[in-house]
């Protein structure tokens, strides 16, 4: 991705989106722990300026990093099964959106993967207009394409989709912070969803649910294609999207990207909401 982060605002809890974001992940069937994974995303799974200025930091991502302390899904999986040693493969690329997914796809089955994670559409919603967000039969045509090519190549391997975090959230917890507020400014951040982070006028409020909505509306498409996919795919159950993060969690070069303590958090909620092992 670029720039992104989590959770639901009582306050601005959008009603349609209830059931959506109350739901909890339908545990599939983890079978053994895998022998090998791949991650596609983008800069959050590359660790954006998880440990230095406007760099990716793979050994701090949440997926496949090998950081004790951000302890990955990878270094989970490799405290039950020593055989994913050294097999766990980053495709994801900073700045990416949904398009990247079919690619990344092929570049994870090229691997021969026996675990997938999926965590991108951050960009797709923050964009430098709100109507320059992706629409989402676009998104879900990727995310169908994307999930087509590991059955394909990889039909035994398990794929854990992780919800796209609330940047509405981002907002909230950034909006009376100078700092961040400056930093958005000045690197043209997230516009869509955090130009005029100080505004209460209805204009202003209503593009902020809209662009949630939105995100919330890619999470539904995730979840979907998930299940049509069959018990290999888990969904997160928006355990990333609900999550109530705070500024503390945030990279503070972009008060956008989770920082090495954010990697971790979002490390340890979407292991809790996986396949178990």
């Amino acid at each position: 991705m670029s720039r992104r982060r989590l959770l639901p605002l009582a306050a601005v809890a959008l009603t349609a989106a209830t059931t959506l974001l109350m739901s909890a992940p339908a545990i599939a069937e983890a079978g053994p722990p895998p022998a090998s994974m791949a991650a596609i995303g983008d800069s959050i799974t590359r660790g954006f300026n998880a440990c230095g200025w406007y760099s990716d930091c793979t050994s701090r991502n949440w997926s496949t990093g090998d950081n004790a302390t951000v302890n990955s899904h990878y270094l989970r999986i490799r405290a039950r099964n020593s055989a994913i040693s050294g097999k766990n493969y980053n495709v994801a690329k900073t700045g990416a959106k949904s398009d990247a997914l079919p690619g990344q796809a092929q570049a994870a089955a090229n691997r021969g993967a026996g675990y997938v994670t999926i965590l991108i559409g951050a960009n797709d919603a923050c964009t430098s207009t709100e109507s320059a967000m992706t629409p989402v039969s676009t998104f879900r045509g990727r995310v169908d394409s994307a999930l087509a090519t590991l059955k394909s190549g990889v039909p035994a391997a398990k794929v854990f989709i992780i919800s796209v975090p609330d940047i509405k959230r981002l907002w909230f917890v950034g909006k009376d912070s100078s700092s961040a507020r400056s930093t958005w400014s000045t690197f043209g951040i997230c516009k869509s969803m955090l130009a005029n982070p100080t505004s209460t006028a209805p204009a202003d409020e209503a593009r902020r649910n809209r662009v949630r909505q939105r995100v919330v509306e890619y999470n539904e498409q995730y979840a979907a294609a998930c299940a049509a996919y069959g018990p290999n795919c888990q969904f997160d159950g928006n355990a990333a999207f609900n999550y109530p993060f705070a500024l503390t969690q945030v990279s503070t070069w972009d008060y956008f990207h989770p920082n090495a303590t954010g990697q971790r958090v979002l490390a340890q909620i979407s292991y809790d909401a996986g396949f178990g092992w």
